[in-house]
C-alpha cells in the first residue's frame, strides 16, 4: 500500500502547481508563458485564419467543436483506409476495413481510444503518427477548452452583464482555448514524459520490426519479428491526455511499452495528473477556492473508496485456481513485475479518469474488481477524462442543487442564478442518455444470437458486453478483452455510443452555462443554498452514488455480482 499512497501524493503534489499554471493560461492575463509561446501562437492563428480577439456564443463555440472533429474524422478515415498506399510503412501493413476504420476514427475523435485492432500489427507508422497521435493531442485539448468555457461562463465571480454582447452570452473563443491547451499544456508535458519513458527503455525509433532468432527455433518458428517504432511519444500523450490507446495491443502490460517499475510509476501518475490539475484550476480560475477544494475532496473520497475495494478484491485468490496452486492474490492476466496491487491501482485510475490504458487484463479481474471498474465508468465523474470528467461532475452538482433546494423549500438556484425548467431538462437529458443507451445496446446485443461474440458464457459474458458499451459511452476505451469485438455490429454500434457519449455531455452543459450566465443574479440571503459546505458535498456524493446504483444495479446483479456469488458458492 505504500506504493499506492506514494502515487496519490506525487500526483497531488504535481497537480497543485499545474492547476495554478492552467488558471493563469485561461485567465487570458499577461504572464511569463507569453514570452515563450505567444509569438508561435500568433503565427498559428494567422495560419488557420482565426482572430483571437473575437468571442463566441455557446452555439458558435459548439459548432466550432463539431466542425473541427468532423474534419479530423474524415482525414483519419482516409489515412486508415489508405495506409497501405501511404509512406512510413516499413512492415507493409494493409488498409483497414471500412467498419474498423469508422470505429477507430470515432474512437479517437472522442478522446476514447477504444481499440478493436492491435496497433503494432494493423497500423503503419504514418497512421500512428498522423492520424492516431494527432487526435490524441487535439481531442483532449478540445475537452479541456469546453470545460474552461463552462467554468468562466457559469461559475466565475463576475457580473453576468459583462458576458453579454449583441444579446448573446459570450463563452470565449474555442480556437484560442484549443491552441493554448495544445501549445502550452499538452505538448510540453508530453515531451517531458516521453523523454522520461525513453530513459527507461521505451522504444523511440523509425526502424522497422526487429527480427530475432529464438534459442529453441523450429522449422515452424525460425524467427520472431518484434515490432518497434516511436512508441515513447505515443505512450506519453496517451497517458497525459487520458487517451489510453496503446502502440501495442496489450497496451502498457507489454514490456516494450512499460518496461520498469519506474516507467510504471511515471505512467500511473500521468493518468491522473491533468484531471487532478483541472480541479485545482477550477478554484483559481473562477475565484472560488472553496469550490475547487470541495470538488477535490469529493473526488478523492470516491477514488479512494473504489480503489481500496478494487485492490482488496485483486489481492484475494482467484476461485478458478482453487486447489491447483498455493493461495495468494489473483495474478491471472497480470504482469509479475507489477503484481496485483499496482495493477489494481492502475485499473482504478484508468477507469476513474476515462483513460482506458491497462497494465493488466481487466477481463481477468475478480468479479468484485470488475464491478468496481464498471462503477468508476458509470459515475464517470471521479476525476474523469481531460475536461469532460469535471463537466460531468458539475452536472451532478447542479442536480444536487435542484434536489437540495427543494428539500429546504427554496427555488433552485446556483450562485444567485435560477435553475428553471429548461436547465433541468438539459440536465436530465445529459444524465439519462447514459443508462438508456448503454442498457439498450447491451440488451440488443445479448438478445440477438451471433452479435455478442463473448468468450465466456453466462454472467461473465454479460459483463463483457456491458463493459464494452459502458467503456464506449464513458469515453474510456478499456475492455474485457475476451470479447470478439472486430465485427461490423460491434464497430458500428460502439461508434454510435462513442459519438453520443462525447458530444452531448459537452454541448448540453455548454448551453446550460450560457443560460445561467444570461440570468439576473439574485442577492444572497440566509436562506440561499450554499454549495461550498461539507453538508452539500455529502448531498452531492449521495446523488452521484444513488444515480449510478439506481441506473445500473440490476445489470450489475445479473453480471459481476451474480458471478461472485456463484464462485463463492
Amino acid at each position: 500500500m505504500n506504493e499506492v499512497i506514494l502515487i496519490y501524493m506525487a500526483a497531488l503534489l504535481l497537480a497543485w502547481p499545474l492547476g495554478r499554471y492552467l488558471a493563469s493560461i485561461y485567465a487570458m492575463e499577461p504572464g511569463p508563458s507569453d514570452r515563450i509561446f505567444a509569438a508561435f501562437e500568433n503565427r498559428l492563428y494567422r495560419f488557420i485564419g482565426v482572430d483571437p480577439q473575437t468571442s463566441m456564443s455557446w452555439k458558435q463555440y459548439g459548432k466550432s467543436i463539431l466542425k473541427l472533429h468532423l474534419i479530423i474524422a474524415v482525414l483519419a478515415l482516409a489515412v486508415l483506409m489508405l495506409q497501405g498506399w501511404l509512406p512510413l510503412n516499413p512492415d507493409a501493413i494493409g488498409d483497414m476495413s471500412w467498419d474498423l476504420a469508422l470505429h477507430t476514427a470515432a474512437s479517437f475523435i472522442t478522446n476514447t481510444n477504444q481499440q478493436h485492432y492491435s496497433g503494432q500489427a494493423q497500423l503503419s507508422y504514418f497512421a500512428h503518427m498522423f492520424a492516431i497521435v494527432s487526435m490524441q493531442v487535439i481531442t483532449p485539448a478540445a475537452g479541456i477548452a469546453a470545460l474552461v468555457a463552462i467554468l468562466r461562463t457559469a461559475f466565475a465571480r463576475r457580473d453576468a452583464s459583462a458576458l453579454t454582447a449583441d444579446g448573446a452570452v459570450v463563452v470565449g473563443n474555442f480556437y484560442v482555448d484549443l491552441v493554448r491547451t495544445i501549445v502550452r499544456v499538452m505538448l510540453p508535458i508530453a515531451l517531458i514524459t516521453a523523454l522520461l519513458l525513453s530513459w527507461q527503455g521505451v522504444p523511440n525509433t523509425m526502424h522497422g520490426a526487429y527480427v530475432a532468432t529464438p534459442v529453441d527455433r523450429t522449422a515452424e518458428l525460425a524467427e520472431q519479428r518484434i515490432p518497434v517504432g516511436p512508441v515513447a511519444p505515443m505512450v506519453a500523450i496517451k497517458q497525459i491526455g487520458t487517451n489510453g490507446g496503446g502502440w501495442y495491443g496489450p497496451n502498457s502490460s507489454v514490456p516494450l511499452e512499460n518496461p520498469t517499475p519506474i516507467s510504471n510509476f511515471i505512467e500511473t501518475v500521468a493518468i491522473v495528473l491533468i484531471p487532478m490539475a483541472l480541479v485545482f484550476m477550477t478554484g483559481h480560475l473562477t475565484g472560488r477556492r472553496n469550490l475547487g477544494l470541495m470538488i477535490m475532496g469529493m473526488m478523492l473520497i470516491m477514488s479512494a473508496a473504489l480503489t481500496t475495494l478494487n485492490i482488496w478484491s485483486e489481492n484475494q485468490p482467484n476461485a478458478a485456481f482453487a486447489g491447483l496452486a498455493a493461495a495468494g492474490p489473483n495474478m491471472e492476466g497480470k504482469e509479475v513485475r507489477f503484481g496485483a496491487t499496482a495493477t489494481a491501482l492502475w485499473g482504478s485510475f484508468t477507469t476513474q479518469t476515462s483513460n482506458g490504458s491497462v497494465n493488466g487484463m481487466h477481463d481477468s479481474f475478480n468479479p468484485i474488481g470488475g464491478a468496481t471498474l464498471l462503477m468508476d465508468m458509470f459515475i464517470n465523474a471521479t476525476f474523469g477524462g481531460a475536461g469532460v470528467g469535471l463537466i460531468n461532475f458539475l452536472i451532478f452538482l447542479l442536480l444536487a442543487v435542484f434536489l437540495g433546494s427543494l428539500m429546504v423549500g427554496r427555488s433552485p438556484e446556483l450562485y444567485g442564478r435560477a435553475l428553471e425548467a429548461k436547465e433541468i431538462k438539459l440536465i436530465s437529458i445529459t444524465l439519462l442518455l447514459q443508462p438508456v443507451l448503454i442498457l439498450a445496446l447491451s440488451a440488443i446485443t445479448v438478445a440477438i444470437p451471433g452479435l455478442a461474440q463473448v468468450s465466456n458464457p453466462g454472467f461473465h459474458g454479460l459483463s463483457q458486453v456491458l463493459y464494452e458499451y459502458t467503456s464506449a459511452f464513458a469515453n474510456n476505451g478499456s475492455g474485457f478483452e475476451g470479447l470478439g469485438d472486430d465485427t461490423p455490429w460491434w464497430n458500428v454500434s460502439c461508434a454510435v455510443a462513442l459519438i453520443l457519449g462525447r458530444f452531448i455531455p459537452i454541448l448540453a452543459p455548454l448551453a446550460l452555462a450560457a443560460m445561467l450566465a444570461g440570468k439576473r443574479v439574485a442577492p444572497t440571503s440566509s436562506g440561499s443554498l450554499c454549495v461550498e459546505t461539507p453538508t452539500f458535498a455529502l448531498l452531492t456524493l449521495g446523488v452521484i452514488v444513488l444515480f449510478a446504483l439506481l441506473s445500473f444495479f440490476p445489470v450489475l446483479a445479473l453480471g459481476p455480482l451474480a458471478e461472485q456469488l456463484t464462485l463463492a458458492g
